[in-house]
């Protein structure tokens, strides 16, 4: 199949004609984050079962017109572990296309682990080890070789095919239409914002802080995120997480104080030490947002814990009449948000609810009851 390599304005509005007479299109991109803040464009593959394209954004300024075209409901985009790229589009258009197919999303339900590699669909599904001589590209250097364009080329041709098959099982075992909900989700334009106000939610470990540490890791982290933002740096960079707990925990308001905590250098002393005392003088003479429910620890029992064990086995049993990885249909911790009373649990939307979602909750509500024999648990209605 002959590469179409886009770099010039004058090659887009043929690419957008064939683009608009597509069902469907695999996308997928090439950018680079390890050194910045926002990630860095540096190509888009578009193909279909007939043709493939590599579009240089690096060449071209205005992509507006293959965005639209892209971005038409009536096309189905495919892609393999979406979220980096569908953050790529929304960073530029501020909108999420849809609708999208996510093969990663897709495969638990044909019997893969939980986020499957995209190499291990290709092999098989294609019987086919992926070549990784350009995994550690720099993809913002011009120009690209001829091998460095066929090996991105070939992520999407391969992925065209993996589409097709892919759906052709699904549709088979009446699937297919299960994961409409799960794509619904990547279309919030939350979890694409990068609003440095709620950074700290993001954080692991807050629900462990006490009100002032609480206070001093929001107002900590709301600034290191404006400040990534503002200098285009990743977040890290400035303040790991670990280092935004120990620095909350101690309460630092001097610079001799900040020195002297383990894991910070003497650069970031140097340069952010006196506005990150400041910050944490002022913020521990406020209260904290409140955390959610949700991020409280749950104070569990040992019956708390023993009806969560019987849960498990309803999740067991209804993933192997199906085929399915237990931890696909529900994991631990989404059975005890279904007991704790979340009304975001997974096992309350979509293809869960249907499968066992809805019978779990009616156990905990009395309207289903267990019956126990040698080899199984029979689930029955009152």
């Amino acid at each position: 199949m002959t590469i179409q390599y886009i770099n010039s304005p004058e090659q887009l509005p043929a690419l957008c004609q064939q683009i608009s007479e597509q069902p469907w299109i695999a996308l997928d991109t090439e950018f680079l984050r390890e050194k910045t803040y926002y990630p860095k464009f540096c190509l888009l593959q578009i193909a279909t079962p007939e043709w493939v394209a590599c579009v240089d954004p690096l060449a071209i300024s205005d992509l507006t017109s293959l965005f639209e075209a892209i971005y038409n409901p009536a096309i189905v985009k495919v892609l393999h572990a979406c979220r980096q790229d569908l953050e790529i589009f929304y960073q530029i258009t501020g909108k999420i296309p849809s609708p999208v197919f996510d093969t990663q999303i897709a495969a638990p339900l044909l019997g893969f682990q939980e986020n499957p590699g995209y190499a291990m669909l290709v092999s098989s599904f294609l019987n086919i080890n992926l070549n990784k001589a350009h995994t550690r590209t720099d993809w913002s250097e011009r120009p690209l070789s001829e091998d460095q364009i066929q090996y991105a080329a070939d992520d999407v041709i391969y992925l065209c095919k993996i589409y097709r098959l892919m759906c052709a099982q699904l549709e088979k075992l009446g699937r297919l239409d299960w994961l409409n909900s799960d794509f619904e989700l990547l279309y919030d334009p939350e979890l694409y914002q990068l609003s440095p106000e709620n950074a700290w939610l993001k954080i692991r470990g807050k629900n462990k802080l006490t009100g002032k540490q609480l206070s001093i890791m929001q107002a900590l982290t709301e600034w290191r995120e404006r400040t990534a933002q503002q200098e285009n740096k990743p977040r890290s960079w400035l303040l790991q997480d670990e280092l935004l707990l120990e620095l909350a925990k101690l309460q630092p308001v001097t610079l001799a104080e900040l020195a002297r905590i383990r894991n910070i250098n003497e650069r970031t002393v140097n340069r952010y030490g006196k506005v990150l005392c400041e910050l944490v003088e002022s913020s521990r003479q406020r209260p904290p947002k409140p955390l959610n429910e949700k991020d409280r620890p749950a104070k569990k029992t040992q019956q708390h814990e023993a009806v969560l064990d019987v849960l498990s086995s309803v999740v067991r049993i209804r993933a192997e009449e199906n085929s399915l990885n237990p931890i696909i249909l529900a994991t631990r911790k989404d059975l005890e948000a279904l007991l704790f009373g979340e009304e975001d649990s997974l096992l309350l939307q979509g293809w869960r609810y249907k499968m066992a979602g809805q019978e779990l909750q009616g156990l905990l509500q009395g309207e289903y009851t267990l019956t126990i024999k040698p080899d199984t648990v029979i689930v029955s209605k009152v």
